[in-house]
């Protein structure tokens, strides 16, 4: 009898979301502000907005937008099986979308002076996958 991928710690298995349509015409150069209306539930939309807020030196909107993002995320996230905790790999390209609002919450709030709320994305990024700000931040 073979045991090979079953989680002998009983921890919940990753959470895997759906292709989402606006990561998809991201992928293909659309405007992101486009997309986030468009497609008002795509994390990827909104972390795409606060990225580009970020460069532009607009923190708090980064902040409003990367919010968003991670509320949509855990829509998403909870319609697909997860339970409040567990691996959500960033290697799944459309779990990136999510884990891209989350890190970009993260740097805003920690910008803002938000320091306990800023740890607490950090944690939960790192439950979530702990090379996604490795790989966020290459």
């Amino acid at each position: 009898m073979s045991i090979t991928g079953k989680d002998l710690l009983g921890g919940p298995p990753p959470t895997l979301l759906p292709e989402e349509p606006g990561a998809t015409l991201l992928a293909a150069q659309a405007d992101p502000a486009t997309v986030a209306a468009q497609h008002p539930t795509s994390s990827a939309a909104w972390a795409a907005l606060a990225d580009d807020a970020w460069g532009r030196g607009a923190v708090i909107e980064s902040y409003a937008y990367a919010r968003t993002g991670y509320h949509r995320g855990l829509d998403a996230l909870r319609r697909n099986g997860w339970k409040g905790f567990g691996p959500v790999p960033f290697d799944h390209a459309p779990n990136q979308g999510f884990l891209r609002a989350l890190f970009a919450l993260g740097r805003a709030a920690d910008s803002i002076g938000e320091t306990e709320e800023a740890d607490r994305i950090s944690q939960f990024l790192d439950d979530s996958d702990p090379t996604a700000a490795t790989k966020l931040t290459a």
